[in-house]
């Protein structure tokens, strides 16, 4: 079994040995590399064939969002994870722009550093739900998946326009409500039903559309005009 290689780029100490411990214990992971200096994540890049760069947002030595930019040209199938003291809306921004594949606050676990980085590895983008009532973050998470994740090919696209949703109006009108950012009690206040309706609704788009998240399923969507957006 083909292990996924990590390099971690941090300046503290402490929290590099609890993210190397905490990967330490998955059967299928290896760290090829680490670093306090945000330079070297390139060098790494070139000669290590890392599946993944743990880099903190908060790095001093260099912008690290300038250094994820780099990185992803130099190594474009690595996947970054970008691990800040805050969730601020420009630097998430800013951090998807530049190519990340995660954003996530130094608060995170040790179960969720294990899953982000098996997901990251096999290309998933992970967004949490509530980026999607952030617009202008939204509409760039929106773009990237246009460009870097092929659900429908050109051809398939074309076809899309005249084709019929698997969908029931009911979930393509809550696909709506969620392209537009809102959450699933706002989704079931607006549209006189239960929580759990919401949620059981969005689990049958989910497997209808074979995606594995919101934010693929609002992309899927508008690839095929089921649903658009609108400012």
């Amino acid at each position: 079994m083909d292990k996924i290689r990590v390099i971690i780029i941090d300046e503290q100490p402490l929290f590099r040995e609890g993210i190397r411990a905490t990967l330490g214990r998955m059967e299928d992971c290896e760290i090829v590399g680490e670093s306090t200096d945000a330079a070297d994540v390139l060098e790494m890049a070139r000669t290590s064939n890392p599946d993944v760069a743990l880099i903190d947002a908060g790095l001093t030595s260099s912008d690290p969002l300038e250094i994820a930019r780099l990185a992803r040209r130099t190594a474009p199938r690595m996947a970054i994870i970008l691990l800040s003291l805050s969730e601020d809306e420009e630097r998430l921004f800013q951090a998807f722009k530049v190519g990340a594949a995660a954003y996530y606050t130094r608060s995170i676990t040790p179960e969720e550093l294990t899953d982000a980085v098996r997901k990251v590895s096999h290309g998933e983008f992970l967004i949490k739900e509530d980026v999607l009532a952030k617009p202008k973050v939204r509409d760039t998470l929106i773009k990237r998946y246009y460009r870097e994740r092929d659900l429908v090919d050109e051809e398939e696209e074309v076809e899309a326009k005249d084709s019929c949703s698997p969908l029931s109006s009911r979930e393509v009108e809550i696909l709506d409500y969620i392209a537009r950012g809102n959450s699933n009690k706002e989704i079931a206040k607006s549209l006189k039903i239960s929580d759990q309706t919401v949620k059981n609704h969005i689990t049958s788009i989910l497997k209808k559309l074979k995606v594995n998240d919101r934010t693929a399923a609002v992309v899927y969507a508008l690839r095929h005009k089921w649903i658009t957006i609108t400012e």
